[in-house]
């Protein structure tokens, strides 16, 4: 079973109270339902791919309602060949629409009345059933972490985007292949809809695998500063000994300063050390302070006098030449 069917088969094992039910059943209802009229008069239809969630419509419109539910399944004919669970729900098929609010004077209503969630624990109860009924989850082994609801109408996704504000989830609209959808990317926020709608266990796997990738992701991209650190710190030294073989090259060395010649020593016997290490070793060897940016000043000095000595040198080999 995939994790958005462990979701549904969890959440459809809740024990909900009658207000909480008729908020859950009226999200089921209104998204795996169609209308059939026929002349014993209309009959709802009800189709599903999740065996769990057929047998919660059934249960909770048995236990409801004075109406007749034939059961059936069927195998799809494509490549996968799912099976498909109907359910046939006839009788007084105004009264249980307008029950779970999706029936008015004018007929069918595009989203639930208000009052089916008005209670925080019966927004909670019609979003687990709009999972139910058209949600899907990626599998948290997967780092393209995503939730989505397939939904009846824009107004019936701009509903469900609203019921999930209301606990603090930031979902967005989209549509597909014609169909409007509500998604959560956030890893963060699928967390909080699965602890909305009661999906506890799956709400556990998902962070434990969760917090694992990222842990391993974190570990990774700080042995990944660390190696550019040190590649850094020896290119740096590379540099800084060839400006000194120059120097020393050109018998510049011998007429420097006493400081500029103890960081010349200090870089050739450490050649991979970096500027704060280099700082440190100074002072434990000389009792003299110098702090990184004054090695670093030092060193750009040592580069300057370099590059001022080569430019010299080119100049009188270029003069010589003309004189010749």
């Amino acid at each position: 079973m995939s994790f958005a069917g462990d979701i549904k088969a969890e959440i459809a094992l809740n024990e909900l109270e009658e207000a909480e039910s008729t908020a859950e059943l009226s999200a089921l209802i209104q998204m795996t339902s169609s209308l059939s009229i026929s002349s014993r008069g209309l009959t709802l239809v009800c189709t599903t791919q999740n065996a769990g969630v057929a047998r919660l419509i059934y249960r909770l419109c048995r236990d409801r309602y004075d109406a007749r539910i034939t059961p059936a399944v069927k195998r799809r004919v494509n490549l996968k060949k799912n099976l498909i669970y109907t359910l046939r729900i006839e009788g007084d098929v105004k009264e249980i629409l307008s029950d779970l609010g999706l029936y008015s004077a004018y007929g069918l209503r595009d989203r639930p009345l208000m009052k089916v969630v008005a209670r925080d624990s019966c927004a909670r109860a019609y979003l687990a059933g709009a999972f139910m009924a058209q949600g899907s989850c990626n599998s948290p082994e997967t780092s393209n972490y995503h939730l989505d609801i397939l939904c009846n109408n824009r107004k019936h996704a701009e509903f469900i985007q609203e019921l999930m504000d209301r606990f603090g989830i930031d979902a967005k609209l989209s549509e597909r292949r014609g169909h409007d959808i509500v998604y959560v990317k956030a890893a963060e926020k699928i967390g909080d809809f699965l602890r909305v709608i009661g999906a506890d266990r799956c709400l556990m796997e998902f962070e434990e695998v969760r917090i694992d990738r990222d842990l391993a992701s974190s570990i990774t991209r700080l042995n990944n500063v660390e190696v550019a650190n040190v590649v850094r710190v020896m290119k740096a030294g590379q540099e800084q000994l060839e400006d000194i073989a120059v120097l020393e090259e050109y018998d510049i060395v011998r007429n420097l300063d006493e400081r500029l010649k103890d960081i010349i020593d200090l870089r050739k016997r450490y050649p991979e050390t970096s500027l704060s290490e280099l700082a440190e070793i100074y002072e434990e060897e000389t009792g003299n302070r110098m702090s990184k940016s004054g090695l670093k000043h030092r060193f750009v000095k040592l580069h300057e006098l370099r590059v001022k000595a080569e430019k010299d040198r080119k100049e009188r080999h270029d003069h010589k030449g003309k004189q010749r």
